[in-house]
């Protein structure tokens, strides 16, 4: 047996004993009162099941898939089922439900990358896709926390904008890797705009910033171009403010932002609640199911951070930290020993959408930055939010294989020179 896979046994023997402990753990949790949940155990089991069975298959079906960013998202993920069950039990299942279903379509997203050659013929479909998603929640979305983000189809609620993602991310790489003068930028200068102007009009400017963001990264990583990289910025900087001025939820925003205290029992009750979870897990937390997450407005979604930090403690919060920075690096490693243009930037466009995520929740949570609704990658509860992530995950390891597969090749046809 290779180290690499004894690294990658040991990984998940020690995943699979923080599941076990933690469910363990909440199954006792009201044991004082008489109660034992003989649910918990069972469902820890099954998460276990599903890692370690997934992590083989996958080990099995493609020789040189990425089992370190891999198991980052295992990780992660497994956190988020542990809080979820300890919030409502009904959330993790529901949860693993959309885990079990965003895996499926990881599957097809890297048989997609690893088979599909001209991304060109789908990519005016895709335009307009995104384009019609994005504007549909104008005409039939619900309005939840003040944006105009979420479309009711059969009783089920979806994200448009989280599917829309994965789609700029195919759309940019395409762009950026065949067009090399201003000119032929333009159709997509005018289609990122759009996609960013519809996002603000509907008031979700988490999302609108997660464009513009993964943009102007995007840009800069294709052309090196660095004033019109600083422009790009300015605009966005320009549309801050602007958004500032015109919309009051977000003068709302800044102003709770910078003194949560003055208006706690009002718009302030949710940063203050998070910081105070914060501060009282301290180093080691207050113990699983010992928090008080019911304090917490949206702490089974945008809070979970918090949730985290109480009943874990700021070790592990910065260890999480130290996961999605090994997920960024190892995402950008693989970009760069892509063997095309298109496949690195496919997976840079995926690595700092996860990375720009991450980042603007955590530092929302932390008070580093004005709160924005958008959730923590792999952990937060919500089904549109996981399957895209494992969608992002899909187009890293395709990318991953992809580039095992053309070493392998390569080391073959030096192999038959020398012989």
């Amino acid at each position: 047996m290779t180290l690499k896979r004894r690294s990658a046994r040991a990984m998940m023997v020690l995943l699979v004993i923080m599941i076990l402990a933690a469910f363990a753990l909440l199954s006792l949790r009201e044991i004082a009162d008489g109660k034992f949940d003989f649910i918990a155990l069972p469902f820890g089991a099954l998460v276990c099941f599903y890692m370690a069975f997934s992590a083989s298959m996958y080990s099995k079906a493609f020789r040189h898939f990425d089992r370190l960013t891999l198991y980052i998202a295992y990780f992660l993920i497994a956190i988020g089922l542990i809080i979820l069950y300890r919030i409502n039990t009904a959330y993790a299942m529901r949860q693993f439900i959309m885990v079990l279903g965003g895996s499926l379509v990881m599957l097809i997203v890297i048989k997609f990358i690893r088979s599909t050659k001209d991304f060109g013929r789908f990519n005016w479909i895709f335009m307009l896709l995104t384009l019609g998603l994005l504007a549909s929640t104008l005409v039939l979305g619900r309005v939840v926390g003040g944006a105009r983000n979420w479309l009711s189809i059969g009783g089920i609620t979806v994200q448009p904008s989280e599917l829309c993602k994965v789609l700029f991310i195919v759309i940019s790489a395409y762009f950026l890797s065949t067009r090399h003068n201003l000119r032929a930028f333009i159709p997509y200068l005018c289609f990122t705009a759009g996609c960013v102007i519809i996002l603000v009009a509907a008031k979700d400017l988490g999302a609108g910033l997660l464009f513009a963001g993964t943009f102007l990264l995007m840009f800069y990583a294709a052309t090196g171009r660095k004033l019109m990289t600083l422009g790009g910025l300015g605009v966005l900087a320009v549309g801050a403010v602007g958004s500032y001025k015109l919309f009051s939820h977000v003068r709302t925003r800044v102003q709770v932002w910078r003194d949560p205290w003055s208006v706690y029992q009002d718009q302030g009750y949710q940063i203050v609640q998070g910081l105070i979870a914060l501060a009282s897990g301290g180093l080691f937390g207050v113990g699983l199911g010992q928090g008080m997450p019911e304090v917490i407005p949206a702490a089974q979604t945008d809070y979970i951070f918090a949730v985290i930090g109480e009943e874990f403690g700021i070790i592990i919060g910065i260890m999480i930290v130290v996961f999605y920075l090994v997920l960024i690096v190892r995402g950008i490693l693989i970009g760069i020993n892509a063997r095309s243009t298109f496949d690195a930037l496919l997976v840079f466009g995926a690595t700092v959408m996860l990375a720009l995520q991450s980042f603007i929740i955590i530092g929302g949570v932390i008070k580093l930055i004005p709160l924005t609704g958008i959730t923590l990658p792999f952990v937060s509860y919500g089904g549109s939010s996981m399957v895209v992530s494992l969608m992002q995950m899909g187009i890293i390891q395709g990318v991953a294989i992809k580039n095992g597969q053309a070493d392998e090749a390569e080391i073959e046809m030096m192999g038959g020179q020398i012989l």
